[in-house]
Parts: structure tokens; sequence; C-alpha cells
């Protein structure tokens, strides 16, 4: 069973006086960004990003290309920054990566496992480099694999491993020591349908119910949706959009989703000549545009009318590519000068 360890149990320099002495009595914000610019060259990748974070399940959500991974890069102090500041845990980067390191868990996008080692012989050497000894490391790797699923292949050397065992391992060596934060990059890439929603759970349950802050950077707009709670939008190296999914996806003006209980066709024709539109999801609801100004009594009025119940009524929200699209093309007209086209925008994956 997966359970929290004691890091008290881990030598020294992970062990837990050593980390007291290196950060503050108060609980400081774990992210904190300001005016963040990185340049590679003459292409910018970060254009003067700003946000905190301070718990919760966090999607980090854009199109390929337009900064995520490099913020990542910069949250572990791999990047040279320009200009702005970051701070983890209170503590300024990349001056203090080391220590910052030791509190936070990475999952890269590209591969790092060893091909002809064992997962278990690779995680075991994960955890001694957190500062566990050998046979702590061991029960740990147990553990953290066992939490993901990786069964008796864990003693086969990982050259031998499928895309998605890989993916789990990976995952595992970001949980291996315990940590406060998690930075997952593409943590779904490769992943078969069903290993897709069994690696979103398991990132969903370490976010709700163990406390630990997720940060997850895809371009998979489901992924965000199944595990965050809040969703930050990049876009061409700045934020497009941050805040609460719940707040983001607010009501669409003017449209409802509704279902009636029989006489739909006669219902649907009424709708019409008052001047309703309409079209039929697969689900085989019906999507209705209310013409300005008509209340929604209007609707029960012509249900009654045509001697039928109506069974379903909700307003459409927006959905978060809808979000999305409305930001980047907000900033792009913002951005744009006199004469000049606005550039396309990367398409985000809306793949189930």
């Amino acid at each position: 069973m997966f359970r929290f360890i004691n890091m008290r149990r881990c030598s020294a320099p992970y062990g837990v006086r050593q980390l007291a002495a290196a950060f503050p009595a108060e609980k400081p914000c774990l992210i904190e960004i300001r005016d963040l610019k990185i340049s590679y060259g003459d292409t910018d990748a970060l254009r003067g990003v700003n946000c905190s974070i301070d718990g919760g399940s966090v999607g980090l959500l854009g199109p390929n290309g337009a900064g995520k991974s490099t913020l990542l890069k910069a949250l572990l102090g791999f990047v040279r920054v320009n200009s702005g500041t970051v701070s983890m845990f209170g503590m300024a980067m990349p001056k203090h990566a080391l220590d910052v390191r030791r509190r936070l868990g990475y999952m890269p996008e590209r591969e790092i496992v060893k091909p002809k080692e064992s997962a278990v012989s690779f995680l075991t050497y994960c955890g001694c480099l957190s500062g566990m000894n050998r046979i702590d490391a061991m029960e740990r790797a147990h553990e953290v694999l066992n939490y993901v699923g990786v069964d008796e292949n864990r003693y086969r050397k990982m050259e031998t491993y499928s895309t998605g065992m890989c993916q789990r391992v990976k995952f595992a060596q970001a949980l291996i020591h315990d940590p406060q934060l998690l930075l997952l990059d593409e943590p779904t890439s490769g992943l078969d349908p069903e290993g897709r929603i069994e690696m979103l759970e398991l990132i969903a349950e370490l976010g709700r119910k163990r406390g630990i802050t997720i940060l997850l950077s895809t371009h998979l707009l489901p992924d965000v949706e199944h595990v965050c709670d809040r969703v930050i939008m990049i876009s061409k190296g700045r934020i497009a959009v941050d805040g609460p999914i719940d707040e983001l996806m607010i009501a669409r003006e003017g449209c409802i989703e509704i279902r009636v209980r029989d006489n739909e066709k006669g219902f649907l024709d009424a709708l019409v000549s008052r001047g309703f539109s309409w079209r039929r999801l697969q689900t085989g609801t019906i999507n209705l545009t209310v013409p300005v100004s008509t209340p929604a009594r209007a609707i029960f009025e012509i249900a009654r009318n045509c001697g039928t119940q109506v069974r379903h009524f909700r307003a459409v929200h927006q959905s978060l590519e809808e979000v999305f699209i409305n930001a980047i093309s907000d900033r792009n007209g913002a951005e744009k000068s006199p004469g000049e086209q606005t550039a396309v925008e990367p398409e985000l994956s809306t793949a189930n």
C-alpha cells in the first residue's frame, strides 16, 4: 500500500533537521513568479510571466511551443533567466535549486529510464540519491511501483518495457522521496486510453486525497479537466488565462440544453416559429439558441401549448477550448499592429 514516508529515516543531506535550517518558519508560497522573461537566442520563450501557486491541482495548458516546458525548466533552475524572479518554497531560484529539488518531484516528457536496469534497481538508486539508505530506498521503490501499477515486470530490464510502463516508472521516480510538489510534463504521453485514465486517476488522488500540490503541463484539454481545479493557459510565452476552472467555464448567454417528454417535433417547430434555433447533440439532447430578451418561461409555455413537458433544462457552459480560443483571440487583437494579420495559433487537443 502506498504511504507517506518518514523522512527522519533518511540520512543527510536529506534529513529533516538539515531541511529545517534552510526554510523559513512561516509557510511560504510554493511557487511565486514575477515578470519572468527567458529567451533562446532571438526567440522569446517567456515574455513577462506572472503567477503564484500555493496548493491544489493546477493545469498548465497550451499548444506545443507555447512555453510550458520552458516554464517548468525555470522552476527547476535548468535555464538561465533573462529577467524577473522565480521563488520556490520561499527560496530564490536558481540560487537554492538543490534545496528546492529535494522538496519536489519532476516527471519529464523525455525518457529517463535506464534500459539495462530493472525498475526496482532504478528506483532504489533514485531513493539513494534522495538520501535514503539502500534498504529504505528498496522498500520505498516497491511501494511506489505498487502504487503506479507496475507488477512483476518490475524485475525485468526496462528496455523490454512498453511506452506505458516507462511512463509509470517515470511517475514512480517523481514520488520516491515523498515530495510536496509535483511537476508533471505531458504525463499521459504515449498511453493507451485505459492507461491514460489510470494515470490521471493516480494524479488526481495525490492532489485531492494526499494534499500534494500538482502542476500538470499538457496540451490535452481532457487531462486538465479530469485532474485540475485551476488552469493557467499560456500562449506565445505569455499567460492568457489564469483562474479556477469552474469560474472560467461560465454559462454561455442564450444557450440551453433541453429535452422534452414527447411531441418533440411539434415542440421544435413551435420554437423555430418563435425565432429559436436548435441542433441535436450526439447524446440526443437539444442545444437551443434563445432569441435576445426572450425569458426562459417562454420555453415552458411553448412546451405546455404543444402538450409536452420539459424533462431536462440546463444552461450551456463554455468549454475550456472556447475559453482558450477567446483568450488568445483577444491577446492577438491587442498585440496586432495596424495592417498586421493575426497568426494562427496551434490547436489544443480535445482527444478523450
